[in-house]
């Protein structure tokens, strides 16, 4: 087995220490990895050259298409897991793409990783394998609402929702970019019986004025229903570019 990364240029695996920018975990020194492909298709994805490429006819707000070979690179785990360990962290953060398609690879890496602690960001559709899942410490799940133009029946599984909820090391993130699709969120944690404590509601945007807008909106209604906020720290910081 070997991984499939996102690349920062044409050769240059998506490995790299900053900030987390999102989650409970805002603000900590971590290195992150990004992986390539994605079994949804979000319109507003702000990482479509994980997924979009000049084969992929699924829709993209942007229209534009990626090439594969620039954008996508293959390594062996033990290869991927000493970039990451050279970067001298402690905490790992694995994202995508959706990195549960990979999660054997996944699993190996992490082998070689026994003493950093991870988290994992993932749009909830599928369990991690067992050798996956004892070596995560965090799951930071972003559910897609229906504004992502992905079908319900595809992102929103009505038993896998119901496993992150009762899950105590996750959280639920959802991506939110107009006030009626708080509406779908209330839905789905009635539903779910999803404790407020797990919610976190972040702002769709990809630059710090719409986040800023979006926010002011938001913090009432999480003040309101007991739900978290997520901001996007990493816009702010270094705008909307690849290995940030």
């Amino acid at each position: 087995m070997a991984l499939v990364l996102a690349t920062q240029a044409p050769g240059e695996p998506e490995i790299f220490a900053s900030l987390q920018g999102e989650g409970p975990s805002t603000g900590t020194p971590v290195a992150f990895v990004r992986l390539s492909r994605c079994n949804l298709a979000c319109v507003w994805c702000d990482t479509p050259y994980t997924w979009h490429f000049a084969d992929d006819e699924r829709p993209h707000r942007d229209n534009t298409t990626y090439d594969r070979k620039a954008n996508q690179l293959t390594l062996d785990e033990a290869d991927v897991a000493a970039r990451i360990a050279a970067l001298g962290q402690k905490r790992l953060v694995i994202t995508g793409g959706e990195p549960m398609l990979q999660g054997g690879a996944l699993a190996t890496m992490l082998e070689h990783l026994p003493a950093m602690t991870v988290e994992i960001e993932t749009n909830g559709t599928t369990k991690p394998p067992a050798r996956l899942d004892v070596r995560i410490d965090q799951f930071n799940v972003s559910p897609k609402l229906a504004h992502s133009g992905n079908p319900a029946s595809l992102a929103l599984k009505p038993a896998m929702l119901d496993f992150w909820a009762s899950e105590p090391r996750a959280v639920l993130k959802f991506v939110i970019g107009a006030r009626e699709h708080i509406d779908e969120v209330l839905a789905l944690v009635r539903r779910h019986m999803i404790a407020p404590a797990k919610v976190y509601l972040m702002p769709e945007g990809t630059d710090s004025q719409t986040l800023r807008e979006r926010e002011k909106w938001l913090a009432p209604i999480c003040l309101a229903h007991g739900f978290r906020m997520s901001d996007r720290m990493h816009i702010h910081l270094f705008g909307d570019t690849r290995g940030t």
